[in-house]
C-alpha cells in the first residue's frame, strides 16, 4: 500500500479501532491501555488525527448519536485502514525479528570480538 512509516499515535488509533468501532473518549482510553500508559492522546490531537484519517479513507464514521446534548461520533476502520495496519504490523514484526537475530548473534560472539 505504502512505503511510508506510520507514526506511533496514528498506529495506536488504528489499533484501537481494529477490533471494534469506538467513540473519541473510548479511543483515548484504548490508546492508553495499548501503550501501557505511555501515550496519552489529548482530545484536540485525537480529533485532528481522526479528521486526517477520515480524509485519507483509513477510518469512517460508523454512527452518530446525541449524548448529553452533544454529538458523539463512533469511528471504525475502513478496509484500507485494516490493510495499512496489517502492513505496518508486518513491518514492525520484521524489524523486531531482525533486532532479535542481531542480539542473539552478539551473544554468541566471544567477548572482545569485533563485528
Amino acid at each position: 500500500m505504502t512505503d511510508r512509516q506510520v507514526q506511533e499515535p496514528t498506529r495506536l488509533v488504528l489499533t484501537a479501532l481494529a477490533d471494534a468501532p469506538r467513540h473519541g473518549y473510548a479511543i483515548i482510553q484504548e490508546v492508553l491501555a495499548i501503550s501501557e500508559g505511555r501515550t496519552r492522546l489529548r482530545t484536540g490531537t485525537l480529533y485532528t488525527a481522526l479528521d486526517r484519517l477520515l480524509q485519507q479513507g483509513l477510518v469512517r464514521i460508523d454512527g452518530e448519536q446525541v449524548v448529553g446534548g452533544r454529538l458523539r461520533r463512533t469511528y471504525a476502520l475502513t478496509e484500507q485502514g485494516k490493510e495499512l495496519l496489517t502492513e505496518e504490523t508486518r513491518r514492525l514484526r520484521l524489524a523486531v525479528l531482525e533486532a532479535e537475530r542481531r542480539l542473539g548473534a552478539a551473544r554468541l560472539r566471544p567477548s572482545g570480538a569485533n563485528a
